[in-house]
């Protein structure tokens, strides 16, 4: 095969964890990248990220890139095209709701708008919080979501509140004409089918790693 290749192909709704890994190789090549390297193989790449070989080969199968024999990938192309199916190279603009410790930090990260999400405002219910800002990003009172929504054509909203009040804020939202929710509490929000729900409770992964830890410990003894 004589150099990368890339096919229009209908895309796949790709499995899940395909999609959990793809990230990983995006960040590992982009390293490569800034490094000057040209090609890099799945063998490479599964010994630098511990995941099986024929794995990546298969996963990246997904986005029809295929690299040069006893070559491998062609980095450059690679990370370009990870970036854009990812839909890390398309803006994405988002509002935080609940402006507290997580929301604020989670604004602060300028991280996150090199993976396309723009934070366009905060939210919230906290006089002490309305109408400041953080890091130039306004902060509204939760009244003021519809109209601010459509105004700033946002379609994430990124839930950042006590758990008592999630299902509430998610109900708020939705109806405001949000289409995707990234829910960082440990409640499970329910909402109509078409809504996109992405889980990110930092609670269940410490709970998950205190396990393991003791598990781990306890088998030291």
């Amino acid at each position: 095969m004589s150099s990368t290749q890339r096919n229009t192909a209908p895309r796949e709704i790709l499995p899940e964890p395909t999609l959990r890994r793809l990230p990983w190789y995006l960040a590992y090549v982009s390293l490569l990248k800034n490094r000057n390297v040209e090609y890099v193989s799945s063998t490479a790449i599964s010994r630098e990220l511990n995941v099986d070989a024929s794995q990546i080969a298969k996963d990246l199968s997904y986005l029809s890139i295929k690299g040069k024999t006893r070559i491998g990938y062609e980095v450059v192309r690679l990370e370009r095209e990870l970036r854009e199916f990812l839909g890390f190279k398309t803006v994405h603009n988002a509002i935080i709701v609940g402006t507290g410790s997580l929301g604020a930090a989670l604004i602060a990260d300028s991280g996150l708008s090199r993976y396309g999400l723009n934070i366009v405002a905060g939210f919230d219910v906290n006089p002490k919080l309305v109408n400041t800002t953080i890091c130039g990003i306004p902060v509204y009172d939760i009244t003021d979501l519809p109209r601010k929504r459509r105004e700033l054509d946002a379609e994430i909203a990124v839930i950042a509140v006590p758990v008592e009040v999630a299902q509430d804020i998610a109900d708020t939202c939705v109806a405001a004409g949000i289409k995707a929710l990234w829910n960082f509490t440990p409640f499970r929000i329910k909402t109509a089918g078409d809504i996109v729900i992405q889980n990110t409770s930092i609670y269940s992964h410490l709970a998950v790693m205190y396990n393991r830890l003791d598990t781990k410990n306890q088998g030291s003894l």
